[in-house]
C-alpha cells in the first residue's frame, strides 16, 4: 500500500440525525500546521450541542474552506488537508463528496416504453425472509472506537443496528429458512420449483455451490440449481435472469434467493466497512405460470472502472486462518461509491419509470438496495421520486447486500394493493447496478 500523501477533505462529524448545520467558532490550526490524529482541530457549535472537531489523522493543513463565525451544512467540507493515511481513503462520507475522479455509470435514458417479454407475463409470487435473532446496537461496536458516539453512526450510515449471524450459524440455513417461506407463500410446494438461483458473495464453500446445499436441504431433485454472484445487485440479477428461464421454457417457478453473512468478514479497525454490514436472506419465486406481481422491466449492467470501490480477496463467510499475504477482510472505496451509487441509483430509478411507461407521480414505492442512508437521501433528491416514497430499513437491518430489497420489500407487503407500481434498484462490487420495475 503506497504511503505517499494526498490532499483530501474533512467534513464536521454529524451530530444528532435532526441537526444540518454548524458554526466554526474558533479555528486552532492555520494553512501550514502540521497536526496529529486526535488533535483539536477547530471549537464547533451546533443548535443543541458544542464540541470538539478533532483530526481524524496525521497530516498538514493546507487550506480552511470556511471562516470563524461562518455556518456550514454538515455535507460541506470545512477544511482541505495533506496526509498520508490510506485509511481516509476508505473512510464513511460525511455526506455527498464530490469526486471528480471517479467513474460514472453510462445508463442512457430511453425515450419510449421497452416491451414486455415475449410468450406471455412473468411474475413474481410469495416473499420469505430471515434475520438471526442476535441484534447489533451501534453501541456494541464502539466499545472498539471510544472516540465517536452512536449519533455519529447513525448520522452518517443511517444505521441504529443490524442481525448478525450465531455461532455455528450458516448460509445455507438461512437461505433454506427464507426459501421455505417463500414457497409457502406462493401457494406452491418444492415439488413445483422448477430451478434454483442463490446470489451471494458469501458462499458456504467454494463448491458444490450454496445452491445445491439449499436444493438438498430443500428436498428438491433433477433441478438446474446455481449460485449467482453480482455482489449487492445479486438478487436482483436473480430475478431477470430467472424471468429469462421462466420465459425461455426451462422452467415455470424459479426460486431465487438472495443471502448473505457478512458479519464475520469485517475488520473492527475499518470504519468504512465495520458499522454497515448485516447478515441475511430473502427469496421470492420467479413464474411464467402463476398469476402474481408483474416484472415489467430490468436493468442490467456493470462497469469494471469500480472494480476498486467495493472488494474482497478471499472466498467464504469466514476468514481463514491461512490467508497467506491476501487481505482477507471487506473493504470499500467509500467517497467514490458514495458519488457513483448515487448517481447510478437516480438514473435507473429514472430509466425504469421510462420504460414502464410511467410518471414518477405513479410510483407508489422506490425499494432501493439498502446501502447507506445518506446515499440513498442523495440519489432520491436527483430521482423525480419524493424521498418519502423511498423505503428505508437499513436502520434496523443495516446493509445486508443482496438481501436487502426482499427483506423491504417484505415489510411493505401488507400494505400493498393491485396495480400499485414500484422500483427496485441497487449498485453492487464489480461496479454492478442492476433494477426492476413491478406493478404489484
Amino acid at each position: 500500500m503506497s504511503n505517499e500523501p494526498f490532499k483530501t477533505e474533512l467534513f464536521l462529524p454529524s451530530q444528532a440525525a435532526a441537526e444540518t448545520e454548524a458554526t466554526i467558532v474558533k479555528w486552532l490550526v492555520g494553512e501550514g500546521d502540521s497536526f496529529s490524529k486526535g488533535q483539536v482541530l477547530a471549537e464547533v457549535e451546533s443548535a443543541k450541542s458544542t464540541f470538539e472537531f478533532e483530526a481524524p489523522c496525521d497530516g498538514a493543513v493546507v487550506s480552511l474552506l470556511l471562516a470563524e463565525g461562518m455556518s456550514t451544512p454538515f455535507d460541506k467540507p470545512v477544511i482541505t488537508i495533506e496526509t498520508a493515511d490510506q485509511s481516509l481513503i476508505r473512510e464513511i462520507p460525511s455526506a455527498a463528496v464530490s469526486i471528480p475522479d471517479s467513474p460514472k455509470m453510462d445508463i442512457p435514458v430511453v425515450a419510449k416504453k421497452k416491451s414486455d417479454v415475449q410468450g406471455g407475463a412473468v411474475c413474481i409470487l410469495g416473499i420469505g425472509t430471515y434475520l438471526p435473532e442476535r441484534i447489533v446496537s451501534n453501541k456494541e461496536l464502539l466499545v472498539d472506537h471510544p472516540d465517536i458516539n452512536e449519533d455519529y453512526i447513525f448520522g452518517v450510515t443511517g444505521i441504529r443496528q443490524r442481525h448478525w449471524a450465531g455461532t455455528g450459524e450458516k448460509p445455507s440455513d438461512m437461505a433454506f429458512a427464507a426459501s421455505r417461506m417463500a414457497i409457502e407463500n406462493s401457494g406452491l410446494s418444492p415439488k413445483d420449483i422448477d430451478g434454483i438461483i442463490v446470489s451471494t458473495t458469501t458462499p458456504e464453500v467454494v463448491m458444490p455451490s450454496t445452491a445445491c446445499l439449499l436444493q438438498e436441504k430443500l428436498g428438491i431433485r433433477g433441478k438446474p440449481a446455481f449460485d449467482l454472484n453480482a455482489a449487492c445487485s445479486g438478487w436482483v440479477y436473480g430475478i431477470a435472469v430467472a424471468k429469462g428461464m421462466a420465459a425461455a421454457g426451462i422452467g415455470r417457478n424459479i426460486l431465487v434467493t438472495g443471502v448473505e453473512m457478512q458479519s464475520r468478514l469485517l475488520d473492527k479497525k475499518d470504519r468504512g466497512t465495520y458499522f454497515l454490514f448485516g447478515d441475511g436472506a430473502g427469496a421470492t419465486v420467479v413464474s411464467g405460470s402463476q398469476e402474481g406481481h408483474l416484472v415489467k422491466n430490468e436493468i442490467l449492467s456493470a462497469d469494471p472502472a469500480g472494480l476498486h470501490m467495493a472488494r474482497r480477496e478471499a472466498p467464504g463467510y469466514e476468514i481463514l486462518q491461512n490467508s497467506g499475504d491476501s487481505d482477507p477482510w471487506m473493504r470499500l472505496d467509500g467517497r467514490a461509491l458514495f458519488r457513483f451509487a448515487t448517481e447510478s441509483f437516480s438514473t435507473m430509478i429514472r430509466e425504469l419509470i421510462v420504460k414502464s411507461g410511467w410518471e414518477p407521480v405513479d410510483v407508489r414505492w422506490v425499494v432501493p438496495h439498502q446501502a447507506n442512508g445518506r446515499i440513498l437521501k442523495a440519489a432520491a433528491q436527483r430521482s423525480g421520486v419524493p424521498f418519502e416514497r423511498f423505503y428505508l430499513n437499513i436502520d434496523k437491518v443495516g446493509n445486508t447486500s443482496s438481501a436487502s430489497i426482499p427483506l423491504a420489500l417484505a415489510e411493505i407487503e401488507r400494505g400493498l394493493q393491485k396495480k400499485d407500481k414500484i422500483v427496485f434498484c441497487t449498485v453492487g462490487a464489480g461496479i454492478t447496478v442492476a433494477g426492476i420495475s413491478i406493478e404489484w
